[in-house]
């Protein structure tokens, strides 16, 4: 009897939800009350960017700044499969919520204002990233690890000069979230659609299934030409998972329209968790037949290989299916916020922006510091995320004329 009870109140909670949020969407008002597992969602979002940019930096694959490789099996095992894991799905959640939150924010500016305000919001930290901050973490580098000792202004001479690309670090991610606002306002100009939908049936797990399996392919096909580590110098954009991003954000659009992350069931979260769970145990196997461990692991970034397509595919199914999972996870039971996790909320873009020169500085400050990699991984993340958080809520947004901006 209890049991059917909560199971009412549950049905009820979500049939309010998705009234409010239905209503919300058909009078263009924004919503009155944030929704607290989103905000929760992009905190631990942040995390594992500054977890997976550390594990780089102490011999995880990737590409930063700033890097102390290691020769240890355990250490170079566990970096692997979190870099993995990670890779497969927390840039392309950071998509899909932006998706979610552009349909509402164009419907209540309109074209011009809502991309003025893209331009303000994006474009001005990623311009004082590429111009400032990039060559300064630069210019450390040099200095502490190659004895440079010129100038600062004949470094930024001499870097222009032989400059193959925009320096934009991390900040792609702002790079190509302006270039898809651009597109979503040529998009709603050219349709002269509202897009305002009534709410639909959230998708079912064979549809769910199908969109996975198409990004799956998508991504092969991307990468038999580009593979993984092909990089667009010019505008530092990593081709190979851009068929993710670009559906997820896609979706994201779709999920605002049709009140998805309010309505979907939460068998099928469990469902997708479930098989996303499965997936990365399954990693390692998939490793060993494929000869990762073997000097054979670049047939699995690209090229025509069966490693390549099932990577494409697992990417794919765990990445999209550890989204789906936490989604509603978080909708179900963290779905509240207390002062602290506000104020957390509140700082995540700006924790985005600065997150690199201070990983790479207190890398610096701790490489004679002689610590197990793993050991120290930890301690530089809970260090390094503790001393952002800290720096964008008591210094950067307290500066003057960044409230519009941060």
């Amino acid at each position: 009897m209890k049991m059917q009870e909560k199971k009412t109140a549950r049905q009820r909670k979500t049939t309010s939800w998705s009234k409010n949020a239905v209503q919300d969407v058909t009078t263009n008002v924004q919503p009155r009350k944030r929704l607290a597992f989103i905000d929760n969602l992009r905190v631990v979002l942040i995390i594992l960017v500054i977890a997976h940019h550390t594990a780089i930096t102490y011999g995880g694959p990737g590409s930063w700044y700033y890097t102390e490789p290691t020769q240890d099996a355990v250490t170079l095992f566990v970096f692997l499969i979190f870099c993995a894991v990670n890779q497969s799905f927390f840039m392309g959640f950071f998509f899909l919520i932006s998706g979610y939150f552009t349909p509402g924010s164009y419907d209540r500016k309109r074209a011009k204002s809502f991309f003025k305000g893209r331009l303000l919001r994006l474009g001005i930290p990623l311009l004082a990233y590429i111009t400032v901050i990039d060559p300064v973490i630069r210019y450390v580098l040099v200095i502490s690890l190659s004895g440079y000792d010129k100038p600062y202004w004949r470094f930024l001479h001499e870097s222009i000069t032989h400059m193959r690309g925009l320096g934009t670090g991390p900040l792609w991610f702002v790079e190509t979230l302006l270039i898809f606002a651009g597109i979503y306002v040529l998009w709603r100009l050219f349709t002269m659609s509202s897009s305002l939908e009534s709410s639909t049936n959230p998708p079912g797990n064979t549809e769910i299934a199908l969109f996975i399996l198409l990004v799956g392919v998508s991504t092969f096909t991307v990468r038999i030409q580009l593979p993984i580590g092909w990089n667009f110098e010019l505008l530092n954009l990593q081709f190979p998972y851009f068929p993710q991003y670009i559906a997820l954000f896609f979706i994201g659009t779709l999920a605002y329209r049709r009140n998805w992350f309010l309505t979907l069931p939460d068998s099928v979260g469990k469902t997708w968790g479930k098989i996303a769970l499965t997936g990365v145990v399954l990693l390692p196997v998939m490793g060993l037949l494929g000869g990762a461990f073997d000097g054979r692991i670049s047939l699995f970034y690209g090229g025509f290989h069966w490693q390549a397509f099932a990577l494409a595919l697992w990417e794919s199914f765990v990445g999209i299916g550890i989204c789906i999972g936490l989604l509603v996870l978080f909708r179900e039971k963290y779905n509240h916020q207390n002062r602290l996790g506000r104020t957390l909320a509140d700082n995540v873009y700006t924790v985005f922006i600065i997150h690199a020169p201070v990983l790479v500085f207190c890398g610096l400050a701790l490489k004679n510091v002689n610590l197990y990699p793993l050991v120290k991984f930890a301690l530089v993340t809970l260090v390094v995320v503790s001393l952002c958080f800290v720096i964008s809520h008591y210094v950067v947004r307290r500066l003057p004329y960044t409230e519009k901006i941060l």
